[in-house]
């Protein structure tokens, strides 16, 4: 297969894994699950999860202990995107080519499906814990009991990234500081406040997907940290990329307005740094990455297109 082909399949199998942890839509809070349920499923490129998973195969991962993880990051990401879709964020009214949640449900229901999403995020991640037995062979001796808790341990720290990641100290956090620098005149959005905007609001996520597959594999500290670096530098891109196409891109291709960051009065790593300056960055920031990538005994090299696949991407 080629890359195109083989990106389609591990799109597939994330989409597989996701709709297996996904709630089934019954009773009183049905219209809550509904809500989820549709902005988790209006597509997407499965990103996160994707790159999880190869982290995962790259430190020699073999076992589906890192699926609830997987379909965990894709709906703290989908939630993080419901949020930011509403009104009192950045009153978006298209996502992937369809309404937005809250304009297909309302802004409350909204609101609800995305605080739902992060708590039902947490509450699939930590199904991992009751697959440590069967993936270990607890029950057949003590080396089997020494590698369960050790897995045990694998999935707490998991569970420890994902909810850093995820908060105050990177994705909230982000989005916090993307909030108040709106508030800024232009001219005091500096270029390090607009980089801990993206390693928080983007990157950490994607830290996240790399850190928790090479954690449930088995890597080293030191790879841990490693993946870490390489995955910043993956989400700066991916933002800085994000930020071009905004200026260069259409409703039609991108499936959501075009133009929304100027609608809004952001200050953006475009307008501080200007097109070509821009790219550059995003070539030089990926090149970092695929050469962190590289520096490991073995290959993954599905996972070494993917990133550069990131300099080209148009939507």
């Amino acid at each position: 297969m080629n890359f195109e082909e083989t990106l389609a399949a591990r799109v597939e199998e994330a989409e597989r894994v996701l709709k297996q942890y996904l709630p089934e839509e019954s009773g009183f809070a049905k219209p809550v699950m509904e809500a989820m349920n549709y902005s988790v499923l209006g597509g997407g490129k499965r990103l996160r999860p994707v790159m999880m998973k190869e982290s995962y195969t790259l430190f020699g991962g073999k076992s589906g202990i890192v699926e609830p993880f997987m379909a965990a990051l894709e709906m703290i990401h989908n939630y993080s995107l419901v949020h930011d879709d509403l009104p009192a964020m950045d009153n978006d009214e298209y996502r992937r080519g369809r309404k937005t949640t809250w304009c297909v449900y309302g802004e409350g229901m909204a609101v609800l499906a995305g605080d739902a999403l992060l708590n039902y995020a947490f509450e699939t991640a930590s199904k991992a814990f009751s697959m440590v037995r069967s993936e270990s062979g607890y029950e057949d001796g003590p080396d089997r009991m020494a590698n369960a808790l050790s897995l045990y341990e694998a999935v707490g720290k998991a569970m420890q990234i994902l909810s850093q990641k995820s908060g105050i100290s990177g994705m909230v956090g982000g989005q916090c500081a993307d909030i108040c620098a709106e508030k800024l005149e232009s001219s005091d959005v500096t270029e390090e406040l607009l980089l801990y905007i993206h390693k928080n609001k983007t990157a950490a996520l994607m830290e996240s997907a790399l850190m928790i597959g090479a954690v449930l594999a088995g890597a080293s500290e030191g790879e841990i940290r490693r993946m870490e670096r390489i995955a910043e530098n993956i989400g700066i891109a991916f933002q800085i990329q994000d930020d071009i196409l905004d200026v260069t891109s259409s409703l039609e291709v991108l499936g959501k307005p075009a133009g929304s960051d100027e609608k809004n009065h952001k200050v953006t790593y475009v307008s501080l740094n200007g097109l070509e300056k821009s790219k550059e960055d995003v070539r030089r920031l990926s090149e970092e990455a695929l050469a962190g990538l590289q520096s490991f005994g073995t290959r993954n090299e599905f996972l070494e297109q993917l990133v550069a696949n990131l300099i080209t991407r148009v939507k």
